[in-house]
């Protein structure tokens, strides 16, 4: 009788750990079973050399390679010399878009700054990189 008592907890904690387990699913996790993710062609532009105080803009394109539609939250850079601009509307499965990025090439010097995309999508945060050489521009 003592072990029937003991044996019936038992059964009942493994059951309820069996369940636990398998209720461990996030957002992201959500996300990826959906099929939702964004792709970029390209995820570090190389300026090369390029001259003091011209054009530091760049888009990265991407697609919305997923089934539902995608929502970009914010682009996060690490540096205030790089400054993103992104749509803000949802991105409807096979849609495209571009985030665009200026970099301040007013001063000279070797450059590598990072940009991450938040999104809705199961690869989020995506990591973006522009990187290059600003050098004098000749008078």
């Amino acid at each position: 009788m003592l072990m029937k008592h003991r044996l019936i907890p038992g059964i009942a904690l493994a059951l309820l750990g069996a369940i636990l387990a398998g209720c461990t699913d996030t957002p992201e996790q959500r996300a990826k079973d959906k099929g939702i993710e964004i792709w970029f062609e390209e995820s570090l532009h190389d300026y090369g050399e390029i001259p003091q105080r011209s054009d530091g803009n760049w888009s990265f394109a991407f697609k919305n390679i997923g089934q539902e539609a995608i929502v970009i939250n914010r682009v996060r850079s690490t540096c205030g010399c790089t400054v993103p601009a992104w749509p803000r509307e949802p991105l409807e499965p096979g849609a495209t878009g571009e985030i665009t990025v200026r970099y301040n090439t007013a001063n000279t010097g070797t450059f590598l700054k990072s940009l991450y995309v938040y999104s809705t999508a199961a690869n989020s945060p995506v990591r973006l990189q522009v990187k290059g050489k600003v050098v004098p521009k000749e008078e």
